[in-house]
């Protein structure tokens, strides 16, 4: 059995960027139709709203080809360091 990875390419697979819409807007649909008001149904449903968004905005990122979750801006701060020699000029 093949592992599961979590961060492909530097976002999320389709799967889980799927999976965290429909869960958040479940847990959205719910606690507006079965939670009673109070200050956890609130919670509830920023928590609901906070997953759905998520995983909106990678799925937004993955069509822009945009890789929230890359390391490669560790290339980009290397490349602005100054080395020792250049530095006693």
């Amino acid at each position: 059995m093949g592992k599961i990875k979590l961060i492909e390419d530097g976002n999320f697979p389709r799967w889980l960027r799927l999976s965290l819409i429909v869960v958040g807007i479940a847990i959205f649909y719910c606690t507006i139709k079965f939670v009673p008001p109070s200050l956890w149904s609130g919670l509830l449903l920023m928590i609901g709203f906070g997953i759905a968004l998520v995983g909106g905005m990678t799925s937004r990122a993955a069509l822009y080809k945009i890789k929230p979750f890359d390391n490669s801006y560790k290339k980009a701060r290397d490349s602005y360091k100054v080395k020792d020699d250049e530095n006693n000029k």
